[in-house]
């Protein structure tokens, strides 16, 4: 693997500390085998009970938080790992790598004691594991009768870290010292007694310290009930059977993964490239090429090997996306999963990838000190390619889907006693996700468990009003399977002023259709639709300045469609004409399927559906044979 600076000037030294090889700082992690110990019904108690242990020290922490990208937008995480640091249970989020490792690379896990904490935000410190600053990490030990058994993990977005602007996150960013203050692997907590030292550190950083304050008071208590609870586990099962259970649950996914891995892919490598369109600096479109090879070893075994190393140069811009390893895996993972109650999320997807490669200096694996705050487009793009990556093995992935959109609002608003006050909002708004074989996208959704603001908590709290709140007609891509449709916002500024930082994607390289679906739609930024001084703003850019009586108006893109348009049922058509999710004119063009009032002409309908257009594999403003 090549290693390059992003400046000329970095020491050799300084490469090495902020680009650690896993290779180097990282103990191998071996598939452990389970034994005897627990039996099949244990096992699933002991799932469900972790699994009612995770959910408790989310729940908790919706609850307690007090920033909204918290306690409404749902931004958060807990996870569950074995007594080495592998991780057991976890979110149903693709986008975990190895969380424990840089704990392990500055605290020896056998020098912990029972009451330690341990904290990071620090990006480049973590490999990744950790992928913009505004997320905090906090992992706890659970011993049991002096022994390590086990380690627990809540991770969530504090709004307000410092950096160059309010939200810490910019798309005028260019350095990661701009996107807020930088946490390396700390004891937070030793045996029990808390650092309030680095914490006032810390919440000296924010723009908004009462915040910073109860969020991370939320996040300590998740972890405490958590260990409590993973305690309460052991008490009852004891620590070997907990430990067995554990290694079979990752045992399971593993082979899953694996199996399903064989039947998708067969020998050879696979291909698949996409793109995000820029970073906000005038450079772009920026290119992810990913690959995977299946190969057959002299043992007989299979091996599987991710590879990235072709994907393009780092950007100047904060769309870089510092990858863990661990992530291809756990996406992969989760996809063959599946939602099956049955399974749980954990290292058994990336134990199912043999190698990964990625290249240093690329925009998949940047070089300190390069911005990553908007990593959230990239990394949405990823998950996109690795369905591509599926289907072009003839896998039954979905279709391509839009990155959610960040707004971030800050300004300065009159309270009820005329006083000027401050505030941050950032708003992170839903999307269309791609068609599956068997169904339509889903409409209008962030990302995984995460919400929408809702109107009125909008409203109640900040400095506007929504004058629109619902669906983008036509956003999402035409096929068998519509693809999932985009949101519209619009916003009246009651503030006096603010500053507009915005964050879509896909315009430029919308999301594609397969199996002959169509693209979805792109999103747009409006300020003053339809009035004399109406202006489009830059999909990816800061200081726009807005006053008060301003109408900001968010479009957001829709998912690509699954299959030939042509093949849809015409009872989805009518309901979608009739819902607004389709116009008629698109029903008739796209669908060929007329729609008059509240009823399908079924002539018409017959006459148009007569002529089927010719389809390819793929479709992104044009039907190709590969997305390049």
């Amino acid at each position: 693997m090549s290693t390059r600076s992003i400046h000329s000037t970095a020491s050799n030294e300084d490469s090495k500390m902020y680009n650690p090889k896993e290779s180097e700082s990282t103990p191998a992690r071996a598939v452990k085998p389970e034994g005897s110990f627990c039996d099949p019904v244990s096992l699933e108690i002991i799932r469900g009970a972790i699994a009612a242990a995770q959910s408790e020290m989310e729940a908790l922490l919706e609850r307690t938080a007090i920033s909204a990208f918290i306690r409404e937008k749902k931004d958060f995480y807990t996870a569950l790992f074995d007594g080495d640091g592998v991780m057991a249970v976890g979110s149903m989020v693709p986008v975990f790598g190895d969380m424990t490792g840089p704990v392990f690379d500055k605290f020896p896990a056998d020098t912990m004691k029972p009451g330690d904490l341990y904290w990071y935000n620090d990006c480049y410190g973590s490999r990744g594991a950790v992928s913009h600053s505004n997320d905090q990490v906090l992992l706890a030990p659970v011993f049991k009768d002096g022994k390590r058994c086990a380690f627990v993990m809540s991770w969530a977005h504090f709004a307000d870290i410092g950096g160059m602007h309010p939200g810490s996150i910019s798309p005028a960013a260019t350095d990661i010292y701009q996107e807020g203050i930088i946490i390396p692997v700390t004891k937070l907590m030793d045996q029990g007694v808390t650092n309030e030292a680095t914490l006032s550190i810390f919440h000296r950083n924010s723009r908004f310290p009462e915040q910073s304050i109860g969020d991370m008071r939320a996040l300590m208590a998740s972890v405490d009930v958590g260990v409590k609870r993973i305690g309460e586990i052991l008490d009852r099962f004891g620590s070997d059977i907990v430990e067995d259970a554990l290694a079979q649950l990752l045992t399971r996914t593993r082979k899953l993964v694996r199996s399903k891995l064989a039947e998708t892919f067969e020998y050879g490598t696979h291909k698949f490239t996409d793109a995000i369109d820029s970073d906000g600096h005038g450079n772009g479109p920026f290119k992810m090429r990913l690959s995977l090879t299946r190969e057959k070893l002299a043992n007989g075994e299979d091996k599987f090997t991710f590879d990235a190393t072709e994907s393009d140069d780092q950007a100047p811009g904060p769309v870089n996306f510092l990858m863990n390893r661990g992530v291809p895996g756990m996406a992969l993972g989760l996809f063959y999963l599946g939602g099956d109650p049955g399974q749980v999320c954990n290292a058994g997807g990336p134990q199912a990838l043999d190698a990964v490669n990625l290249r240093q200096g690329s925009f998949l694996q940047p070089n300190f000190p390069a911005a990553l705050g908007m990593r959230g487009l990239t990394m949405m793009r990823v998950l996109s390619a690795l369905n591509g990556l599926v289907n072009t093995a003839g896998g039954k992935a979905p279709a391509s889907n839009s990155a959610y959109v960040i707004t971030i609002m800050r300004g300065n608003y009159k309270d009820d006693a005329g006083e000027l006050k401050r505030f941050l909002l950032a708003d992170g708004i839903g999307v269309g996700y791609g068609a599956r074989p068997d169904s339509d996208g889903i409409d209008a959704v962030y990302f995984v468990a995460q919400e929408n603001y809702p109107v009125e908590f909008l409203e109640v709290g900040y400095p506007v009003r929504l004058r629109t709140y619902g669906i983008v007609k036509d956003s999402g891509g035409a096929g068998k399977f519509r693809g999932g449709c985009g949101i519209i916002r619009e916003y009246e500024i009651l503030a006096e002023d603010m500053m507009l930082a915005v964050r879509i994607d896909s315009v430029k390289n919308p999301p594609w259709g397969i199996n002959g679906g169509m693209g979805g739609g792109t999103g747009r930024v409006t300020i003053n639709p339809g009035r004399p001084d109406q202006r489009m703003v830059p999909p990816l850019s800061d200081g726009n300045r807005l006053v008060k009586g301003d109408v900001l108006r968010m479009e957001t893109g829709g998912g690509g469609g699954f299959g030939h348009p042509f093949d849809r049922n015409l009872d989805a058509i009518l309901e979608d004409v009739l819902g607004g999710f389709v116009s008629a004119e698109a029903a008739e063009r796209l669908y060929g399927v007329v729609v008059k009032g509240t009823k399908v002409d079924h002539a018409s309908t017959a006459t148009l559906r007569a002529n089927r257009p010719a389809t390819r594999a793929f479709h992104r403003q044009e039907y190709v044979d590969v997305v390049a």
